[in-house]
């Protein structure tokens, strides 16, 4: 096994990774800038190196510095967690060129599967249902609006290269294309460097479920059931659970196949994801392919018992999954909730600043993955997530009410939080049937707002 790793990020996810390295009696390099000197990823590895100053461009996406410090440091491998550089296939070719092991997968698959329409074309050739869509990156507003005639309105258009809702805009109406076109083209552009856009039919009233999946180089290849990330404001995921109240039986073994035959159609190794919209009529299409851990793995590892960090070390290392797909056992249910440097009454305005005061809940079943501790600070440079309250129930109504409990208990002074908001959430009709969908916190936050104002 490894005997010493690099984590190439930050706060909980850096936090997260250590945890499970320790256990493997792995030593940790962390890294870190002039801002975090004094977070709580620093204070845990085996041993930490500044790599630059507090904007992310001069330290945590800083390449020739993260390379320099796990050379000097003797690592030999480089988990990137998410975000940053996680998916940054340059970045994981020049891991290998110095010698080392990148923990996730091959620069190829990253690349291929990082452009959404080479990753839609990939699919479409290995019969997983994709939605109906432009064949090529469009060119221009005149193309556009042809092809949006062509698919049928409402339409959305995606940066080729984008992800977290970045370069996306929906378009209703013909004259409204030109707008949203270059508004994408230029939000693409400047989160990835790469204007080019695509196109699809924008199906409304879907539920967003995502198929966890496992792959090795001996060509094993195993799902670990679904998640329900419908709940979502401007694309960002808010509240996760699994497994998803809304298949059958039947629809979640036809998901978990199609997600499995996507990663055998790559020849993907490492924990990745499959992403899946669920329509009304029970048809699924995919979305896209996220190459690397996602910030909601841990509610798939409450109800299935399967450490996903351990299993993408395991792997990076050359050893084969831990466990067949017949020994992969679904039990209970797992809710999880992202606490965010927030406040929701404000536009949702990060918040920046000291923790004075911080609770966190416990008790069976309640889990927290944070870099959060008392008198810890919220720094503006990156991104507002505190971290995520997980919870695990016998059953979905066990665990509704752990979260309820497990919230009340979760005391945060010095910032605003959306504590209170994911409180609300956990009361809301929709959220106890189970019938959310994508667009649903959007077109009810105001009336969920005005009601934690009453209160």
């Amino acid at each position: 096994m490894f005997h010493r790793i690099l984590i190439a990020n930050r706060g909980e996810i850096a936090v997260r990774i250590i945890r499970a390295c320790r256990e493997m009696n792995i030593e940790t390099v962390a890294v870190y800038s002039t801002e975090d000197k004094n977070a709580l990823h620093v204070q845990m590895a085996t041993e930490s190196v500044c790599i630059g100053s507090a904007r992310a461009k001069d330290s945590y996406l800083n390449i020739p510095n993260i390379l320099s410090a796990a050379l000097l440091k003797g690592c030999e491998a480089i988990h990137p967690g998410y975000g940053f550089l996680a998916e940054n296939s340059e970045f994981a070719k020049m891991v290998e060129d110095c010698g080392l092991v990148f923990i996730g997968p091959s620069p190829e698959i990253i690349s291929k599967m990082g452009d959404k329409q080479t990753a839609r074309d990939t699919m479409k050739m290995h019969k997983v249902p994709v939605i109906p869509g432009s064949e090529d990156c469009i060119k221009d507003v005149d193309e556009a609006v042809s092809l949006a005639e062509q698919i049928g309105y409402p339409v959305i258009i995606k940066a080729s290269a984008g992800g977290g809702g970045k370069g996306m805009r929906k378009v209703y109406r013909s004259e409204e294309m030109k707008k949203e076109f270059l508004s994408a083209k230029q939000e693409a552009l400047s989160a990835f460097g790469n204007d080019a856009i695509y196109m699809e039919r924008l199906i409304e009233g879907a539920k967003h479920v995502e198929v966890q999946v496992l792959a090795d180089s001996f060509g094993n290849v195993i799902h670990l059931g679904e998640r329900d990330c419908s709940l979502q404001r401007k694309n960002q995921k808010m509240i996760e659970e699994a497994p998803c109240r809304a298949l059958t039986q039947e629809l979640r073994e036809q998901m978990g196949q199609a997600a499995v035959n996507a990663a055998k159609a790559v020849n993907y190794t490492s924990a990745g994801t499959i992403e899946f919209l669920l329509t009304k009529e029970n048809e699924f299409f995919f979305m896209e392919m996220n190459t690397r851990v996602q910030v909601e793995h841990p509610v798939t590892e409450m109800i299935t018992g399967i450490d996903i960090i351990k299993e993408q070390i395991r792997i990076a290392f050359g050893l084969p999954i831990s466990v067949r797909q017949e020994e992969v056992m679904i039990r209970g249910h797992a809710i999880e909730c992202r606490i965010n440097a927030e406040d929701p009454k404000n536009g949702f305005m990060p918040s920046c600043g000291r923790v004075n005061v911080v609770h966190i809940p416990g008790g069976n079943g309640v889990r927290i993955d944070s870099s959060l501790y008392q008198d810890s600070a919220m720094s503006p440079y990156y991104d507002s997530m505190l971290g995520k309250l997980v919870v695990h129930g016998k059953t979905r109504q066990e665990a509704v009410r752990k979260m309820r409990r497990a919230l009340e208990e979760f005391v945060i002074e010095g910032i605003s939080t959306n504590v209170g908001l994911l409180y609300f959430m956990m009361y809301e009709r929709a959220f106890l049937k189970g019938t959310y969908t994508t667009d649903f916190l959007e077109g009810n936050l105001d009336r969920i707002q005005n009601l934690m104002e009453q209160i």
